[in-house]
């Protein structure tokens, strides 16, 4: 089976926290996108064993790759600071 990335509205205590009962990693939505893959990389490699493959992105542990959510609802504006 492989992991979920799921972004919640909820608050977390973390950027990104696993839920072993469904299999998913669950994020704070609006999280800065490099700030998630360093926190999503060190939960899949760390925590849970995933190859670690230089430049092909985040994986799964059974090697597939994994799709990042969307992580805010709304587009940004242009020449906002």
């Amino acid at each position: 089976m492989c992991i979920r990335i799921t972004t919640v509205d909820d608050p977390l205590p973390k950027i990104a926290i696993w839920d072993p009962d469904e299999v998913e990693i669950l994020v704070s939505r609006g999280t800065h996108p490099a700030d998630l893959i360093r926190e999503l990389h060190a939960i899949l490699t760390i925590d849970l064993g995933a190859p670690h493959h230089p430049g092909a992105g985040l994986t799964c542990f059974c090697g597939g790759p994994i799709e990042l959510p969307k992580l805010c609802t709304t587009p940004a504006v242009a020449g906002a600071l």
